[in-house]
């Protein structure tokens, strides 16, 4: 039999291996060859642009340039760069002897780059001896709102009964992260004060704590003085919609706290927005934003990364992040993404799991209502990727 397979990731690779016998010491050589990537680059000198072209071409790869480079008739073109990692890691030894047309810009960056993109493990540190892992299977952060106007009604939850039994049922059921919300942040959604947001959550974080000591508990808030609260109760994660936009004190109360942070793309929903350079926005974004997070003293460690699916997004772009969103790796943080039953899924349960199927593997955590249905959805795509 000669036939094609598919090889899924690093670890399917070395399964692979191991079964037709191959010398184990070999294979970690082997890995860096076994996959191509594909490397978008904005506004390159021409001069630059033909010789990446040529030196990965060199090496077995490929590139792709616009068509009048070769000429000179053009003065800038974006380029795709195309090769396994061996052969784009070959090309950044070439480029460190480069530093004419902008290449030394663009060397910094292809580093940074292909320094970030390979990591895969993540260990993150929670108060109180708690951790949180990961390792290549994408964890679920089920939605738990103490609002009565949320957008999804099976979502909100008034009583204490109701709130442990939900927690039960998702611990159970394979949720990883328990993350309470008191504040509905639909459109049209009224504000609430910190006193009525207070009210609402802290007798749910102490109910929680009380009742599941082991359990990972994120609060989806934006206000600093409810996650200090939060905090003293026993919240580990703060998951902040704003980017810490509407109150610029929350990185200092994370970093004080040591809690862990979901930095979140917040845009104002407004029509110039929909014509943007969306990730190049994003990256623009994700790199101010992080910087001031560890100059306020949270450690990259302990940031997660959430594209802000919904906010101030239209249909289009919203797709378009869901099928971009390993650009975000180059942070080299966890992503998080929160798609479930939002508007451009038609607030629909089986359109939601569509996407949870095409981001599995891609990013970390998975914030849904549907705990037990995406995690079947989740498992038997583990089980295929992993079988032999």
């Amino acid at each position: 039999m000669i036939t094609q397979i598919n090889i899924s990731d690093a670890s399917d690779f070395r399964r692979i291996c191991e079964r037709i016998g191959f010398d184990s010491r070999a294979i970690a050589f082997l890995q860096p060859k076994f996959r191509n990537f594909h490397i978008y680059a904005e506004h390159v000198d021409f001069r630059a642009a033909s010789f990446l072209k040529q030196e990965l071409l060199s090496r077995g790869g490929d590139c792709v340039v616009a068509k009048h480079v070769i000429d000179a008739k053009t003065e800038f073109s974006d380029v795709l760069l195309i090769g396994t990692e061996k052969q784009l890691r070959n090309l950044l030894e070439k480029l460190r002897s480069m530093d004419c047309w902008g290449l030394r810009e663009f060397r910094e960056e292809f580093a940074d780059l292909l320094r970030n993109i390979f990591v895969n493990v993540w260990e993150m540190s929670l108060p109180n001896n708690r951790s949180l892992k990961f390792s290549g299977r994408t964890k679920l952060m089920a939605i738990m709102n103490v609002t009565p106007d949320s957008f999804f009604a099976d979502s909100r939850l008034s009583s204490e009964r109701e709130i442990l039994h939900s927690a039960e049922k998702f611990l159970e059921s394979g949720a990883d992260i328990l993350d309470i919300g008191g504040e509905s942040t639909r459109p049209g959604a009224r504000q609430i004060s910190e006193s009525e947001e207070l009210a609402r959550v802290i007798p749910a974080v102490k109910l929680l704590r009380k009742n599941f000591p082991g359990a990972i508990i994120s609060l989806d808030t934006y206000k600093s003085g409810v996650a200090n609260a939060a905090a003293l109760e026993g919240v580990d994660i703060i998951n902040d919609i704003s980017g810490f936009s509407f109150d610029a004190k929350i990185p200092e109360i994370t970093a004080k706290n040591g809690l862990a942070y979901v930095l979140t793309n917040f845009r104002a929903d407004n029509s110039e927005n929909q014509n943007a350079n969306l990730l190049s926005e994003l990256d623009d974004y994700f790199r101010e934003k992080l910087a001031i997070l560890e100059n306020s003293g949270v450690k990259r460690e302990k940031i997660i990364l959430d594209p802000g699916l919904g906010f101030g997004k239209n249909i289009s772009q919203n797709l378009q992040l869901v099928k971009h969103i390993e650009f975000l790796r180059k942070f080299a943080c966890p992503i998080l993404v929160g798609h479930s039953r939002k508007r451009f899924t038609q607030k629909n349960l089986l359109r939601t799991l569509a996407v949870s199927a095409y981001l599995s593997g891609k990013v970390q955590i998975l914030r849904v209502h549907d705990i037990c249905e995406n995690f079947q959805i989740l498992d038997m795509l583990d089980a295929i990727k992993n079988s032999e």
